[in-house]
């Protein structure tokens, strides 16, 4: 902390305005960042591993809590289904209001997602480029396109997304959640069609659809037009560029990286 600098007053100020003046001394300039010198070779592999198993690590994270995502959606439609399914006085609606719950679970777990597809990236990219070629070196592999250490080193400085939140819902509704919606529509109109007794007629089963106020015809638009939706939803999926796999190659780790979607 700095020190007060005490000014005696000026003969010439009147005697009022005479009394001893507190100055605050100026800062003292701050001294130059000293430049970095370039690492060593050892000093890189060891930071890179380091930075491996820290983006690792994260992929893991957000991997587990996908899994989350997906067995709160099948617990539910277990619960539901049996639900339904004990009497027959129970009502269907309890399907449909478990079609909208699943719908929320699936929008949660594709933003889940797109975090776990950054980080298994920035994973991928290490293993293909450092150690795969530490392996098996490959001169000429860095010639086209830009260094695979300038597209790592700009996805930690200005970090995006490498999908867009319709193509991850569309990837996790084909690989988990289309069975679910499958099991759901098809236990509706089994609900509808056994339930309180066996319908004898299509009419008899149109009848069933209506829902308190809404008509039948209300209910079948409605879904409809949902599954109508998914089915939409999940060609979007295979309409958009997509790894072969669950594991990246090489060149769609570097595709990806560099050219990603800004964040929403």
């Amino acid at each position: 902390m700095q020190r007060p600098t005490f000014i005696p007053p000026s003969p010439t100020e009147p005697p009022t305005m005479r009394g001893p003046r507190v100055t605050t001394a100026a800062p003292m300039p701050r001294a130059p960042l000293p430049i970095t010198r370039p690492l060593t070779p050892n000093e890189f592999n060891t930071a890179l591993v380091h930075l491996y198993r820290g983006e690792l690590t994260r992929a893991n994270t957000w991997r587990v809590r996908l899994d989350g995502t997906t067995n709160w959606a099948v617990l539910t439609t277990g619960a539901t289904l049996s639900f339904a399914f004990s009497s027959p006085s129970n009502t269907p609606v309890m399907i449909l209001l478990n079609s909208l719950l699943i719908m929320f679970f699936l929008f949660i777990e594709a933003r889940r997602y797109r975090f776990y597809d950054l980080w298994r990236t920035r994973v991928r990219v290490m293993e293909t480029e450092f150690f795969a070629d530490m392996l098996a070196p490959e001169p000429d592999s860095d010639q086209s396109g830009p260094h695979w250490r300038e597209l790592l080193a700009q996805d930690l400085m200005e970090p995006h997304f490498n999908i867009s939140l319709l193509e991850a819902m569309s990837r996790r509704l084909r690989r988990n959640y289309v069975w679910i919606f499958a099991l759901l529509a098809l236990s509706w109109v089994t609900k509808v069609g056994i339930h309180p007794t066996i319908a004898q007629s299509f009419g008899e089963v149109y009848d069933r659809a209506a829902v308190g106020p809404l008509p039948s015809w209300f209910m079948l638009l409605f879904g409809a037009a949902f599954n109508g939706g998914l089915v939409w939803l999940g060609w979007l999926g295979e309409q958009s560029q997509e790894s072969s796999g669950e594991i990246l190659s090489r060149n769609e780790a570097r595709d990806k990286m560099g050219s990603g979607t800004p964040n929403e």
